[in-house]
Formats: C-alpha cells, structure tokens, sequence
C-alpha cells in the first residue's frame, strides 16, 4: 500500500556560490531535511547553505569522491535519501511529480532511478542523458564506490521514474578527474574495470587518444564491466580511432557492437556517418533510417540525439546529394520538430524552400 515518505537531500559542495542558490530553490519544497557536506569552500557556499538548513559539515577534501558522499549519507535521518551535486537543478513540472510520489509511495521500493539531463537541444529537450539511481531507501545503508565517477551500489526494489534532474553546469573544472586518476597512477592504486572506462572517457576529452584506446581495450577485454559500459566504450573507442585516421579499425569496432546487443541508434549513426563520408549514399540512408526506428537504450548513457534529430538532419544531406529535394525537405523538418531552433535547420530550410519555390 502506498503512503507518504520523507526525504533527506545528501550533498557535497565546494565554491559553488553561482549555482547553489538555484539548486536548493529548485528542490526545497519537495524534501525534510538538507544535508550540505562542504569539502573546503573558500567563496559564499556556506552562506548561501545557511539560508536553506543548519545541517552544514565539514569534509576534508581527501580526492575520494566516494567517501565525502558516505559522509553525507551518514547524516541523514529520514525514510529516503536523494542526492544531487549544486550545479544540478529540477524543474517546475518535475518537482510535481517528485511530491506526488513521495506522497504516494511503495515503501518496498529500495531505490527509485531518474533521468539525469546531460544536455538540451536548442528549445529545451534532453538531448543526451544517463539513469542514475537518485533516491535510495536509508535503512538500506547503500554505500559509494570509487574515488572519481562514484556510484552507488543499490540492490533490491528498483522503481524506475520518469522525474528529470538537469545538470547545469556554470563552472568548468576539466582536469579535477584526470589528476584524481594520475594520482591513482603515480600512487601504484590498482584501477578497477569502471575505472579504466572512465579514466579512459577522461583521456577522450583531453584528446589524448592513444592513451584512451589502450584503456578502452583494457576495460573491454576485462570482460568485467556492465554492458551498456562496454558498448558506450566501442562508441568511443571507434570515435578514438576516426580522430587517429585508423578508419579500419573504427569499422570493426563499429560491427563488433552488433556482437553485444542489436544495431543500437549510436552505431547506426556512426555507420551512416562513414557510409556518407564514402559517398555510399544508399547505405548510409540505411542506416540513418534504421537509427531513427530501433528501440531506444534506457539504461547507462542515451544519446536521444542519434534516434531524434541527427539521423534526420543526416538524411536531409543524403536526398539532396541524389537529387530528391522533397525528400531532403522531408527529414529537415522532422529534425525541426525535435531541434526547431537548431541553425543548421533553419539554414536548411530557407535553401531548400528556395530551390522548391524556384521549381
């Protein structure tokens, strides 16, 4: 039987003065309790913290993301916990519908996932995101894992919403996780298979992509990571190699996906992708439109993007090159559906409304 719950909101901050304010706005009116772990502020967060709980702790900073989220899990005392980082925020219509579910609530429910907004297309839909399990059950006592792109180990009960939390970052800090990881190095800590995934995505960004193949590899052939982990690895991986000009190997990375799980709509692009670079225009139609009707992932990383407006755009360059102007016309303005303010689509709109009209 459903009935009522209470909730702790669990963070770790550090100078988060630009967004705390919004954060803690965006979501006081749902939980009961506040729970700020400061791991060394020097700006306004505390401040800031005060004006919403007097439940504020400090943390030494130890590079050890894991252990100041299970300092701050161990503060709270209501029935759930829920976890967000300062730069993420809920919005109004998701705020609803995180009340009435904490108002009518399964108690056996021992973690509910939400999705966690990445990025936004130009009017405002997610574009890219990933599920993470965001409220978890206190008495459950579940526990972070891993010094930098923590998780947390959750079993039993799953209840999977449909609630989003966007990410809205202001600051940028893109070396903290890669030194936390060379320090790992430099220090001889052995890394686990999801460290290599993510030390390995860590050295993608940076462009360092030798370095990112051979940790991509290392974490495949370890046979020892989650799926979705191994097949957003060959994404990258084949990605690493298109930059590194090595395009043999990209397309057996690419076909080696298909022995994980069925033509996902990332792939399907990535071969639409290779196929028009080759001036296959046919096949590359293939599997634009194969991108745009194949299940969506719902776990891990979902690029929304690759099944929404991408493969649309795509096809839009595909039937103008064979010279179907109505067709290219067609999936611009599906993709304008998805990403109206997208310039790339206004762009194709005014030329191709230019040479129908001039018809």
């Amino acid at each position: 039987m459903c009935q009522s719950i209470t909730i702790s909101l669990c963070m770790i901050v550090k100078n988060e003065e630009l967004t705390l304010d919004r954060c803690l706005t965006s979501i006081k009116d749902a939980v009961d309790e506040i729970i700020i772990v400061d791991t060394g502020s020097t700006d306004l967060t505390k401040n800031i913290a005060k004006k919403f709980t007097d439940k504020i702790f400090d943390f030494k900073w130890i590079d050890d993301f894991s252990a100041a989220r299970n300092f701050s899990f161990s503060k709270a005392t209501m029935d759930y916990i829920l976890w967000l980082d300062a730069d993420d925020y809920v919005e109004p219509g998701d705020l609803e519908k995180l009340i009435n579910l904490k108002n009518n609530f399964d108690p056996s429910i021992d973690s509910v996932t939400m999705k966690y907004v990445l990025t936004k297309t130009s009017n405002g839909n997610p574009s890219f995101i990933s599920i993470r399990n965001r409220l978890v059950k206190r008495t459950k006592d579940f526990k972070w894992v891993g010094a930098v792109h923590e998780y947390l180990e959750v079993y039993g009960k799953i209840y999977n919403s449909d609630i989003q939390i966007v990410h809205g970052k202001i600051k940028n800090t893109p070396n903290r996780n890669i030194e936390i990881y060379e320090k790992m190095i430099e220090s001889k800590k052995d890394f686990s298979p999801r460290d290599m995934f993510y030390y390995a995505n860590e050295l993608a960004e940076h462009k360092r992509y030798t370095e990112a193949v051979q940790y991509y590899n290392m974490f495949i052939d370890s046979k020892k990571g989650w799926m979705e982990d191994i097949l957003y690895s060959l994404g990258k991986l084949a990605d690493c190699y298109e930059a590194l000009g090595d395009l043999d190997k990209r397309d057996k990375v690419l076909f080696k996906s298909f022995e994980y799980d069925v033509p996902r709509p990332e792939f399907c692009c990535r071969l639409g992708y290779k196929f028009l670079q080759e001036n296959k225009i046919k096949q590359s139609i293939f599997w634009y439109e194969l991108a745009t009707k194949v299940e969506k992932p719902n776990q891990g990383f979902v690029n929304i993007a690759c099944s929404t407006w991408l493969p649309h755009i795509q096809l839009c360059i595909c039937y103008y090159r064979l010279g179907d102007i109505k067709k290219s016309y067609m999936h611009n303005e599906e993709a304008r559906k998805y990403d109206p303010n997208n310039p790339m689509v206004l762009q194709n709109k005014a030329f191709l409304e230019s040479l129908l009209n001039n018809k």
